[in-house]
């Protein structure tokens, strides 16, 4: 693809209150009116540019939503609190009782357990498939199901969803293609591949300064404004609500997120291909050995490489927590969940960030215990970093000095 959202992105322009290159930012939780009819027209949703009360959308929010539209190229964006808020809203929005969800079986742990524990209280169930297996996607589907939901790669095991496919499919069967472009803005212009919604946690990769917790719905408009319904949008009546403070950093931090994801995509790309090479059991979409490597190659768009996030089997949980914490004692990065920060960020994911899904289900995925998920940084010189880290692993022999695993 060439979707040229970057350009996009950088041609939206505002000006702030006094002429500042920078939006003014809307420190206020309710707003004025000059009639009592333009209230009453705005809680029936007939005005535009009037804010009636910031649990349901304020200037700062609706600076940041189009930037993130622009982003996917979506006709509109709702910004929340948290990832979690975006994708529970998009989720109780479209699903009723008794109704049911098909989903990629590897997610992240708290979109897993809000379907698999969360759900079951409103006899809405979810079938986890394979979702790189378009046969079990499709023998899955049943009259009841509402929507197909994936994650463009997957959380923590990098499988890459065929976004074309599962959106022909899903049209056949006219439900959406619900898609979790968090490891993968830039790199992935989800909606442009047949999406219907994109969900970002913008606390990741997106906003970059791991500061902050918020998430996004990328959607066409009349998705949007469901979601914002006073009477009935899941989004206005959950009150997961994005603070505007945090909607301004936000949007300032976007500006630089091309620049980033390229550097990110790059040293990780490098570090991959070296450990590799070295013998280690690595898993990184940039690499040929990749499952989802010509899905990624042919879904994305070229220039922001193929993330920055990677993944080493060490072989067990002990060995990974010794390396884990030797590489922090090194100053190599933070034992730390999340991704996206500008020094590495790295985890353990069975017990940590998908620790929510049952072993068997673990084993049956592939996730085993030695697995470390990585957030590659964005260290200036990578070569320094991949012998510091080689190091680590000669001091504690998950590599013999010959470069093979033990």
């Amino acid at each position: 693809m060439d979707y040229k959202s970057a350009d996009t992105i950088q041609d939206l322009q505002y000006f702030g209150e006094f002429g500042g290159v920078n939006p003014s930012i809307s420190d206020s939780s309710t707003y004025t009116f000059l009639s009592a009819k333009t209230m009453f027209d705005t809680f029936e949703g007939n005005t535009e540019g009037c804010y009636l009360y910031s649990r349901h959308s304020s200037p700062s929010n609706l600076y940041l939503g189009e930037a993130l539209a622009a982003l996917e190229g979506t006709e509109s964006a709702n910004v929340y609190a948290s990832g979690m808020g975006a994708i529970s809203a998009v989720i109780m929005q479209l699903c009723d009782t008794s109704e049911h969800i098909v989903s990629s079986r590897t997610i992240y742990g708290g979109t897993y357990a809000f379907m698999k524990n969360f759900l079951k209280k409103f006899d809405i169930n979810t079938s986890f498939v394979d979702i790189t297996n378009l046969k079990a996607v499709t023998q899955s589907i049943t009259p009841k199901t509402k929507m197909i939901y994936c994650e463009a790669v997957s959380n923590p095991l990098l499988e890459v969803a065929d976004i074309k496919a599962l959106s022909k499919l899903a049209k056949k069967y006219n439900i959406p293609l619900v898609v979790d472009n968090t490891f993968s803005p830039l790199s992935i212009s989800a909606a442009q591949l047949g999406a219907d919604i994109v969900v970002h946690s913008l606390t990741k990769f997106i906003n970059g300064a791991s500061d902050c917790v918020a998430g996004a719905v990328c959607a066409s408009t009349e998705f949007c404004l469901q979601l914002k319904d006073v009477n009935d949008g899941a989004g206005m009546l959950f009150g997961s609500t994005l603070d505007s403070l945090r909607a301004a950093s936000i949007l300032k931090n976007m500006r630089t997120l091309h620049i980033r994801m390229k550097k990110h995509s790059e040293n990780a790309l490098f570090l991959a291909q070296q450990f590799e090479n070295d013998g280690l059991r690595v898993v990184y979409p940039g690499l040929a050995s990749h499952s989802g490597h010509k899905t990624f190659t042919v879904q994305m768009n070229s220039e922001y490489g193929y993330g920055g996030l990677m993944t080493l089997d060490v072989g067990s949980l002990a060995m990974a927590n010794a390396f884990m914490e030797l590489m922090q004692r090194e100053n190599l990065g933070y034992l730390a969940v999340s991704l996206g920060f500008y020094k590495t960020l790295f985890s353990a994911p069975g017990s940590s960030t998908s620790s929510e899904i049952p072993q068997d289900e673990q084993d049956e995925m592939g996730l085993t215990d030695g697995l470390i998920r990585f957030s590659i940084g964005l260290d200036n010189d990578i070569q320094k970093t991949y012998i510091a880290m080689k190091k680590c692993m000669l001091k504690l022999e998950i590599l013999k000095e010959e470069g093979a695993l033990v």
